[in-house]
């Protein structure tokens, strides 16, 4: 049974391995309420899944270490669970869907544990780690599911209201429910006036449907950038946990995510992984009644791989109107490139890429495309432009 004391002692115990986070004032980030951000991004292994991991392997008696451990995850918890095991000496054996990104493989086998990469999502990997538990008598260190792993993450909620003693609400990612469970525990038997609420990516909204439901759902299939809260099927515990403790579960989409992502590049300097900026995601998009409140969004992990971050930006560009593409049909004669290249320069936009196509067969023999991919200031910038455009006779087709 999960306890406070459970809580506190694991705290106790974490003092030497990791981190007390900062909680950093977001002044830029938005208008409507005080945001603060609990930088879980900034752990150890990058990460707030060090806690849980560690505080689950410290736990264990020492016939069941010498038998070492298994786990299955997305990247986080098996760097979080193979950093432990090297720390305590016992061999590690991580289960991990083939879609992790290769950063997050390569950090897990950096800590000396060996990877199996699993067809399919963190789900496949669950199925088979349990499968190499049952040969092998390790122990399984579940991911979420698990008392003293919950019980490792609740401690973030003991440093959140040590750090913000009087904030109206905390905002968690949930994947599995772990995170939530240990933190709204926490903050719950501590101070019930505080808020609780978590989000979900709109393509794995597991713990969101469980608990609109009321009973734990299974999704057929998961497709979000978020990859370390893609989870198919949240715990039996944790689901429990939250339907005690969470005021409120919402989902963002990954273009609310990207956003996200790029305002925290952007405005603190901050980087975040998907699953870690869907809290951040919530508040910008009002998915909470927070306005006008003291609001703390757990910025769960930092472990993005460098190929998505910069698909990521680009997104997040695209959507608050900072980057745009354009189609223009012409007349393909000499002088027309450069007509346009003067309207767009003298509106104060920048142009980083240009396609000039004259084989559409959808165009007149004598005309062609020209796209444009552009830097622009906002959406209002972007109107501008078209419309000097079209003043002009060239037609935008996008």
């Amino acid at each position: 049974m999960l306890t406070l004391d459970k809580v506190y002692h694991a705290s106790y115990v974490l003092k030497e391995v990791i981190r007390p986070t900062d909680m950093i004032n977001a002044t830029n980030l938005s208008d409507d309420c005080q945001l603060y951000l609990k930088t879980e991004n900034l752990q150890v292994t990058g990460a707030f899944k060090a806690r849980g991991a560690y505080y689950k392997i410290s736990q264990l008696s020492e016939e069941d270490r010498a038998k070492g451990v298994i786990a299955c995850s997305a990247g986080n918890h098996a760097q979080g669970v193979a950093r432990a095991a090297q720390k305590y000496g016992i061999k590690s054996l991580i289960c991990m869907p083939d879609s992790a990104p290769i950063s997050k493989v390569e950090a897990t086998k950096s800590y000396g544990a060996e990877v199996c990469l699993v067809e399919g999502t963190y789900d496949d990997a669950h199925d088979k780690a349990v499968e190499l538990q049952k040969e092998t008598g390790a122990t399984f260190i579940h991911p979420f599911d698990d008392e003293l792993v919950i019980a490792g993450q609740g401690t973030i909620g003991l440093e959140i209201l040590e750090q913000l003693p009087d904030v109206d609400a905390v905002i968690v990612p949930i994947g599995g429910g772990g995170l939530i469970s240990g933190v709204g525990f926490a903050i719950k038997s501590l101070n019930p006036n505080v808020k609780v609420y978590g989000v979900q990516s709109a393509g794995a909204p597991s713990m969101y449907l469980s608990m609109a439901h009321k009973k734990i759902e299974t999704l057929d299939s998961v497709n979000t950038f978020a990859d370390g809260i893609a989870v198919k099927t949240p715990g039996e515990l944790t689901f429990e946990l939250c339907s005690k403790y969470v005021d409120e579960i919402m989902t963002v989409t990954d273009d609310e995510l990207a956003t996200a992502i790029l305002s925290l590049i952007e405005k603190q300097k901050l980087i975040s992984e998907g699953a870690g900026a869907v809290s951040v995601a919530a508040a910008l998009f009002d998915k909470f009644p927070i306005k006008g409140k003291k609001v703390c969004c757990l910025v769960s992990g930092g472990n993005i791989d460098v190929t998505i971050l910069s698909r990521v930006i680009d997104r997040g560009l695209q959507k608050t109107g900072r980057l745009a593409e354009f189609t223009i049909a012409l007349t393909d004669k000499p002088g027309e490139l450069q007509s346009v290249s003067r309207i767009i320069s003298k509106l104060g936009a920048n142009v980083v890429a240009v396609s000039h196509d004259r084989a559409d067969l959808n165009t007149d023999i004598n005309s062609c495309y020209l796209r444009l991919s552009l830097e622009t200031r906002n959406f209002e910038h972007i109107q501008k432009i078209k419309d000097e455009l079209a003043r002009n006779g060239y037609m935008t087709v996008n």
